[in-house]
């Protein structure tokens, strides 16, 4: 990696954090500037402008959930025992959180949803990616005689997508995970009612 590829990175990985909690445009280029100790003119130097720091930030944690889903799911053999290792992780995530500023999806979604089409593609894209994975896992499961033939894997993976990013936000306002728990408590039950 070139040296202004190195520095691009670190500005897009220190960037990250302070956009995820300050939001887009709650942050300031000054705030970029003291967290990475970079002149005006050294960050313009590698982004042309604040938007296009936004979406590579936002791409960066992208990769980043991905990531963190897939060693998730690779814990486990089993359809259920991968699902089993998502609910164990959205248990504690919300109080527990990784990342700063909470779920990504969330903060820039919520941002982007009329100020930002460029942005909120790129939320909608990650969305996507989630559901996708979940109807995956759903079909390895029927594939591995774990799962029912009928369940209808697309309207469980916006099911699951949705009911846990909800828990999420409220979780977040709440500072209590009771309701992750009753929606994780739900989604089990779900994954039972449809195992053989």
């Amino acid at each position: 990696m070139s040296k202004a590829a190195k520095t691009r990175q670190f500005i897009i990985e220190t960037a990250a954090p302070i956009f995820n909690q300050k939001g887009v445009a709650g942050t300031a280029i000054s705030d970029i500037m003291e967290a990475t100790r970079l002149a005006k003119g050294g960050l313009y130097g590698n982004f042309s402008s604040k938007e296009e720091m936004v979406l590579d930030v936002f791409d960066y944690i992208a990769e980043q959930e991905k990531n963190r889903l897939r060693a998730l799911t690779a814990q486990a053999s089993t359809a259920t025992g991968k699902f089993e290792a998502i609910f164990s992780y959205y248990a504690r995530f919300p109080l527990n959180r990784e990342i700063a500023g909470g779920c990504p999806m969330l903060n820039f979604g919520v941002e982007a949803d009329d100020t930002n089409p460029d942005l909120k593609e790129k939320v909608n894209e990650l969305i996507g990616y989630f559901q996708h994975r979940i109807r995956l896992l759903v079909q390895f499961g029927k594939d591995n005689g774990e799962f029912k033939k009928d369940w209808d894997e697309e309207r469980f993976a916006i099911l699951m997508f949705t009911m846990l990013e909800g828990a999420i936000f409220v979780t977040n306002i709440t500072n209590n995970n009771r309701q992750m728990l009753i929606v994780l408590d739900f989604l089990r039950k779900e994954i039972k009612h449809h195992s053989k």
